[in-house]
């Protein structure tokens, strides 16, 4: 890391009267930037982003604008509540829909292809469980996104999409997918246009509130004072906030070489959304098998783990290609941010200081509304 101190034109004219600094260019930060400056549009906004790019998983997901997989919401249900789980649901829901109304459909390449789960031929039990609470959820969580029907057995579509061991289906109609770079693109230009100032390469060692405001020291060495921070960077939030509950989780993400005459569309979750696909651009873009190897994987580190990478090869060549000549065009990572429960943290750390991460993993849905409401907290006295 290069250190060296600013001169006095850097801090005159880059970094001065500041009202407000955001910590992290992801949705989040993005998204409380643009609802602090809707709210008071003569406030003085930055964002400060350690990443040439948002450094984390806004722009290393997979693009799925989904609220809630059965198999998920089940087992939620069985370790938080029922109660707990639906608030969870109606607050990604109204964040996806915040986000369609900021950025656009067309900005997001949002397509309504609809969200399915996958059970193979040894899931039978957990799929009947599912079909059983079919009228139960479209019941509830319909009343939360006004669909009659949000959950549908669909197994008359296997033979379309060519799966191999696939028993069932079972479709979540309100749900799409996003191109999460025409996303974020889009976010950082209406940024720009609303006169906020973006950094990158600004990464924060250490922060200090006080009755003069909040003190931040970066890695290079020097040092701001700005009034009030907003920390949006998620899975990170130890590094700077050592206490708080959020566990870094890393996803390993595959994209194919194009593929011929491909007919697989929508976005797809198996063995209880922890493997996830769809489709991008004539490819499979495939990410998941975190619970194999989980020690490895809370980490806040990018990098490979042959383990995982080889199980998602096998899951792709043998499930979702089976007999095609499908070939690997790139890897990467994303660092989710995880908890002991499924709800984002959106609270005042200290009297200049409001935090809002946490996101489970849900960010496209969730991460406007949670950034819009840590602006708001932000700015209540």
């Amino acid at each position: 890391m290069l250190r060296y101190n600013l001169s006095y034109w850097e801090r005159e004219t880059f970094f001065k009267d500041f009202d407000v600094a955001v910590i992290g260019s992801g949705i989040v930060g993005l998204a409380a930037a643009l609802h602090l400056k809707s709210l008071h549009p003569r406030l003085n906004v930055a964002i400060l982003e350690r990443g040439v790019l948002p450094a984390g998983a806004s722009t290393r997901n997979a693009g799925f604008a989904c609220f809630g997989s059965m198999t998920e919401l089940l087992d939620d249900i069985a370790r938080f509540g029922e109660d707990q789980v639906l608030s969870v649901v109606e607050k990604r829901w109204r964040g996806l829909q915040r986000l369609r109304a900021l950025v656009g459909d067309e900005n997001l390449d949002f397509q309504s292809l609809g969200g399915y789960e996958m059970f193979t031929d040894d899931e039978e039990e957990i799929f009947q469980q599912c079909r059983e609470h079919i009228p139960d959820f479209n019941r509830k969580i319909g009343a939360i996104t006004k669909h009659n029907e949000v959950y549908k057995q669909v197994d008359e579509l296997l033979p379309r999409f060519g799966f191999r061991g696939v028993r069932h289906l079972i479709l979540n109609q309100p749900e799409g997918q996003v191109h999460t770079g025409k996303m974020m693109a889009a976010l950082l230009r209406i940024a720009e246009s609303q006169g906020i100032k973006i950094f990158n390469g600004i990464a924060i060692k250490r922060m200090e509130d006080s009755s003069q405001g909040v003190e931040l020291e970066t890695d290079a060495g020097w040092t701001l004072r700005i009034p009030r921070i907003l920390v949006a960077v998620n899975a990170f939030a130890r590094t700077l906030l050592p206490d708080t509950d959020v566990t870094p989780a890393r996803n390993q993400v595959l994209i194919t070489h194009p593929i011929p005459n491909l007919t697989i569309e929508g976005c797809f979750h198996y063995d209880r959304g922890y493997y996830y696909f769809r489709n991008i651009d004539g490819r499979i873009l495939l990410g998941g098998g975190r619970h194999l190897d989980n020690a490895s994987e809370q980490t806040a580190e990018f990098g490979a783990n042959e383990l995982i990478r080889s199980a998602l090869v096998q899951l792709l060549k043998t499930v979702i290609c089976p007999g095609r000549p499908v070939e690997v065009d790139a890897w990467w990572t994303g660092i989710l941010g995880l908890g002991s429960v499924k709800k984002p943290i959106v609270e005042r750390y200290s009297e200049n200081v409001v935090i809002a991460v946490r996101l489970s993993g849900m960010g496209v849905a969730i991460g406007t509304l949670v950034g819009q409401e840590g602006a708001e907290m932000l700015l209540n006295e």
